[in-house]
């Protein structure tokens, strides 16, 4: 998934990935909404995609991916007439510097989620994007070198209790999850740094540019080795491979009309949609097993999401409050 973390970034994780103009304050905005439950609706079901790929591999499906998503926003940049800002990015050293590291990390992002949709790894990956939002306080500890209150400390606290009982419970490391957190934590950081004038198709665009001559090196090599399955297996599979554009960059759009219309805080609530609905996929239909130490895992994880949350309500009040009372103190004094 690539799904942004408003937090963070995206997030994502992500109001990074498809930066605009600031939300309104007001009421919702229905069209906001709408994009926004789609974006994250399509993220929570992309495992239930990838089990249509299964005859191909992690990377040939991130191979293809990548490619498939260049060629889709090559559409959509011709269709809005927005090619000049996918120059303007081209053009900016600096700027294509941080995405292409970004780049990187996503393709770590894009190649876990596979392998994990692929493996029956799903609820791992569930777990992953439930604990982004505590990567993402992490990192502004470590790297923005900023200042936590108790709550948010608590919070990163019942994270890493629940990655020791999920460790210890299952006598293995949360890899999936950890990997998914991270490099999707870092990459919405990166993607922060590039600023808000990178909109979501000219950015995915240079981050798949940046991507597309290895992974059509790779598609071109399997193909001469006899290894590929886009056309050895079926004309449906190869639809399906070539679908993969479309599911990555759609619900990215989306969420970049969701970010325009709607308060931060309403798209940030919308984020826990997505892994929701991976966790119901991978225990419901997909059948993954969830023994006691991955419930409390779990449980863990969503307390400290909690804390985060009741804490960010409680400082957004308390910033509106001492906001109302700056801008009405010179006609009290007056």
């Amino acid at each position: 998934m690539s799904t942004p973390s408003p937090s963070v970034p995206g997030s994502p994780t992500a109001a990074a990935a498809a930066p605009a103009a600031p939300a309104p304050t007001g009421a919702l905005d229905p069209r906001g909404l709408a994009a926004g439950v789609g974006a994250y609706l399509l993220w929570g079901v992309l495992p239930l995609y990838f089990e249509l790929l299964k005859p191909s591999g992690a990377v040939e499906v991130v191979a293809h991916r990548v490619l498939w998503s260049l060629i889709f926003c090559a559409v959509v940049l011709s269709a809005t007439r927005t090619w000049r800002a996918l120059g303007v990015v081209l053009r900016s050293r600096r700027t294509m510097a941080l995405i292409a590291a970004a780049a990187v990390l996503l393709a770590v992002n894009w190649l876990t989620f596979v392998f994990a949709a692929l493996g029956g790894h799903v609820v791992d990956a569930a777990l992953g994007y439930f604990i982004n939002p505590l990567v993402t306080v992490l990192l502004a500890v470590v790297v923005l070198r900023e200042r936590l209150r108790r709550t948010q400390w608590v919070a990163l606290g019942f994270g890493v209790t629940a990655v020791v009982v999920i460790t210890v419970g299952l006598g293995r490391l949360p890899w999936v999850a950890l990997t998914l957190a991270g490099s999707f934590g870092v990459y919405g950081l990166l993607k922060n740094r590039v600023g808000r004038s990178v909109a979501a198709a000219p950015g995915l665009a240079a981050e798949t540019l940046v991507l597309a001559p290895l992974s059509a090196g790779y598609l071109v090599w399997l193909g001469a080795s006899g290894g590929s399955t886009f056309a050895a297996t079926g004309v449906w599979h190869a639809l399906a491979l070539a679908g993969t554009g479309i599911a990555t960059a759609l619900p990215l759009l989306l969420f970049g009309e969701s970010a325009r219309r709607l308060p931060l805080s309403v798209v940030g609530s919308l984020q826990y949609l997505a892994p929701v609905l991976q966790l119901v996929i991978g225990v419901l239909v997909l059948h993954e097993t969830m023994p006691p130490a991955r419930w409390w895992g779990f449980g863990l994880v969503w307390v400290a999401l909690v804390l985060l949350t009741v804490d960010g309500v409680r400082t957004q009040r308390a910033q509106r409050l001492r906001a109302a009372a700056a801008a009405t103190a010179p006609a009290v004094t007056g």
